[in-house]
């Protein structure tokens, strides 16, 4: 009574010597059956224990000791393709084959016989093993699913829900008619779908029809042993091949995700060391990139230079060796010249240090300059901050732009010293908002000069309108906006620096 009827399991019941005698001896058995499948009793040995007991060893061997490793086995790849499948949820085909593999390991072991409520589980498992199955093989062959395949789960559901009522007969009248045909149904889609496939050239399909053959082959054994068209002991082997299928598909499916891990890791190395040659060929690129930039730098660095000093210090030499050649006295000019000439050396020289980006330092040196060339002409300077801290702090400001504001300013005193008549020269320095809101700064030179029309003065021929169109190409170069206003009372040359200095100045 202990035994489930699906499991060729062997039981020794030992007969008291006090119950036998001389002659022949009767002995009766009873069967008692239970659950929805009927019961039967096979063929009945008796004789010694020495001659009895080996083969029943063997058989608990085959259908005990083989069963519970087989079912082990099942357990621990549904347990692996459960975790695969929990971290792969795109891919459901390993979480249908665990499930179907954790459900037939849990009803192994529910000991028989039960309440109508176990049994009604115990069938519904049993029966929905072959779903789950099928939904395995149509998503394993990369077909897609068919909405009608979900109703296959329907006659495990009515199985479950029969077994709850607690009536046996209920539970018999409904799992007979549903369980088996599921199953064999099942089957049967499974043959066609994998054939059509497999038809196609579908790989996958190829190498599934002959183990799900496998499964058929033990199914059909059991069927016609249950028919008795197989002669002899009823031995069930489809709990063997349905339990050896999976493992052999659940193996190849771990084996095949390995195999898909052991590539990932080989492209990783693969693509590791392609970063890696990768690397040292963009560090050796890099290397003669800034090899390069900085032999470019350099380059312009000298060309501009050497401009500055063409223009500035060339022309004022120029300028001598053309009064000295003179011959009238021209003492004095000369001096003048060779102030002014070397004035312009010391402002390239000074522009050419770096003061990271803060142009008050520039500004510093620009006044002690600025200042005795003014008392040389007996006029006074008034330096005035109006920002407690000057000027913003310019990240692209180089030398190329300070010593272009150093002579826009330069040129805005001498103008002063040459045609203002002035006696105060104001220097303003002050951080205003400009027309985006951010920070911009401003240099104001302003003279208490007679003025000067300035509307007369542009465009015209004159040397000072000359020289105030420099100085508009000159602000240009570094984005400067100059202003200049003049009034009876003095004029006002306004330089209104730029959000940030140019990459590259114009014309070079």
């Amino acid at each position: 009574m202990s035994r489930r009827p699906d499991r060729n399991t062997s039981a020794i019941a030992t007969i008291p010597e006090s119950l036998l005698h001389e002659g022949r001896n009767e002995l009766i058995i009873h069967l008692v059956t239970w659950g929805p499948v009927g019961g039967y009793l096979d063929s009945v040995y008796a004789g010694p224990d020495k001659v009895l007991r080996p083969v029943h060893d063997q058989r608990s061997i085959m259908f005990e000791t083989l069963p519970l490793i087989l079912v082990a086995g099942q357990a621990t790849l549904g347990a692996i393709l459960g975790l695969i499948w929990i971290n792969r949820r795109n891919d459901r085909s390993y979480g249908l084959l665990a499930l179907a593999m954790l459900i037939g390991f849990f009803q192994y072991f529910v000991s028989m016989p039960a309440s109508p409520q176990t049994l009604g589980l115990v069938g519904a498992a049993v029966v929905t093993q072959a779903p789950l199955v099928l939904h395995f093989i149509v998503r394993f062959i990369d077909m897609p699913p068919p909405r009608w395949l979900h109703l296959t789960f329907v006659p495990g559901i009515i199985i479950a829900f029969a077994g709850l009522t607690g009536q046996h007969d209920l539970l018999h009248a409904i799992f007979l008619p549903l369980g088996p045909p599921t199953i064999a149904l099942c089957a049967a889609v499974a043959c066609v779908l994998l054939g059509n496939a497999a038809l196609h050239g579908n790989r996958k399909a190829l190498i599934m029809a002959p183990v799900f053959s496998v499964m058929l082959g033990c199914a059909l054994n059991d069927i016609l042993t249950v028919s008795r068209l197989i002669p002899g002991e009823r031995i069930f082997i489809g709990w063997f091949g349905y339990s050896i299928v999976l493992i052999v598909i659940g193996v190849w499916l771990t084996w095949r995700f390995v195999q898909a891990l052991n590539d990932a890791d080989s492209f990783a190395d693969r693509l590791v060391k392609q970063v890696s040659e990768a690397e040292v060929k963009l560090r050796a690129s890099f290397s003669r990139e800034e090899e390069r930039a900085r032999a470019a730098a350099l380059a312009s660095e000298r060309t501009r230079l050497m401009r500055d000093l063409h223009d500035g210090l060339g022309g004022q030499l120029v300028s001598i060796v053309a009064l000295a050649e003179q011959p009238r006295d021209t003492t004095n000019t000369i001096g003048d010249a060779a102030r002014a000439a070397l004035r312009d050396l010391r402002l390239v020289i000074n522009a050419m240090e770096e003061i990271d980006g803060d142009l008050m330092l520039a500004l510093g040196s620009w006044r002690e300059r600025i200042s005795g060339q003014l008392r040389a002409h007996d006029m006074q300077l008034v330096w005035s901050v109006q920002s407690s801290h000057g000027l913003p702090v310019y990240p692209g400001l180089r030398p190329r732009h300070v010593i272009q504001v150093i002579r826009l300013l330069d040129e805005a005193v001498t103008n002063a010293i040459k045609h203002s008549g002035a006696s105060i020269v104001t220097i303003m320095i002050e951080t205003i908002p400009g027309p985006d809101g951010d920070a911009r700064g401003q240099i104001s030179v302003r003279d208490n000069g007679c003025g000067f029309a300035v509307d007369a003065v542009n465009g015209a021929g004159t040397v000072q309108g000359r020289g105030l169109l420099n100085m508009k190409k000159r602000a240009a170069l570094c984005d400067v906006t100059l202003s200049v206003t003049s009034a009876p009372l003095g004029t006002t040359v306004s330089l209104l620096l730029p959000a940030d200095f140019p990459e590259a100045t114009q014309g070079g």
